[in-house]
């Protein structure tokens, strides 16, 4: 393999590793909030205002996520296009 072979491997690897770091840290928050604001006393099984409860605050938690992702990467990209100038 020549050395821009290498290069795009280590890239893509590099970029796999985080976006489990990121599924990860993802579900851990989604996992955290969620399951505290939701379910107050765990038992067996969740009742249907528990399930609706998480179901929402899911959506809630993936909207904000996305919403920040969005941001982040725009300001990269300005931050990028400014040393580019």
């Amino acid at each position: 393999m020549d050395s821009e072979g290498v290069k795009q491997a280590i890239i893509r690897q590099t970029r796999e590793a985080n976006a489990q770091s990121n599924a990860r840290l993802l579900i851990e928050g989604i996992n955290n909030t969620c399951f505290d604001k939701c379910v107050p006393k765990p038992g067996s099984s969740l009742s249907s205002s528990e399930n609706s409860c998480a179901l929402q605050c899911m959506e809630k938690y993936l909207a904000a996520w996305n919403e920040v992702n969005r941001t982040y990467i725009r300001r990269i990209q300005h931050e990028v296009g400014n040393q580019q100038n």
